[in-house]
């Protein structure tokens, strides 16, 4: 009964926010194309001619994003691969790998589709099943960011760019201070469409040391 309301409350708020209503109304398909186009806004981290890397991708709201950003009077002016475990339904231009960032084949794969490009952005709004137990859940979230800053170390090109999505909590000055070893600057960003109960905050590094 319990989780019965609460699925009902979260159905209730989900259908009433604002940033759900205006990404039906713009044709974005979550959300969150809200949070990445408020950081952008800030820190102008998408141009054209870009190769961006977008990790954990469906439904693919941040690739819309990408896609709009770096493309010039219709033709896409750069480079889209986009990642997730789960299927997204295709969007012209994106390059869509399906499969687990944290296995060595899919990770080979990315590898194998990116070539020789280096990456100039990667975008990570992933986030692991959340099992309720709160020190459990940490690791898997930071294991997931280490994973990114691993990937970006790899295949960033030396002035590029890491966001990602990490939460207040056990593990977050740590990924910090990992952070600052690897990139020239560090910032937080709390974008508005983040909810005010979440504890979400996403770590923007620029500039590999």
């Amino acid at each position: 009964m319990k989780k019965n309301k609460f699925n009902q409350a979260w159905m209730h708020q989900h259908i009433n926010d604002p940033y759900v209503k205006l990404a039906q109304r713009e044709g974005y398909r979550a959300r969150a194309a809200y949070k990445l186009k408020e950081i952008d806004e800030e820190d102008k981290l998408i141009r054209p001619g870009m190769v961006v890397v977008d990790l954990g991708s469906t439904p693919g709201s941040w690739s819309q994003v990408v896609r709009e950003k770096i493309t010039k009077s219709g033709d896409l002016n750069g480079r889209i691969i986009a990642l997730d475990l789960l299927e997204m339904d295709p969007i012209a231009g994106v390059e869509f790998i399906q499969g687990d960032f944290r296995e060595d084949d899919v990770l080979d794969r990315l590898a194998q589709t990116l070539g020789a490009s280096p990456v100039d952005l990667v975008l990570s709004d992933m986030a692991p099943n959340l099992s309720g137990i709160a020190s459990v859940d940490a690791a898997r979230i930071i294991h997931v960011c280490e994973l990114a800053l691993e990937f970006a170390q790899s295949h960033l090109q030396k002035n590029g760019a890491l966001l990602v999505k990490c939460f207040h909590g056990a593990g977050f000055d740590e990924m910090m201070k990992q952070f600052r070893l690897t990139f020239k600057e560090v910032r937080t960003r709390k974008p508005k469409a983040s909810r005010d109960k979440s504890s979400e905050i996403f770590i923007l590094g620029r500039g590999l040391k």
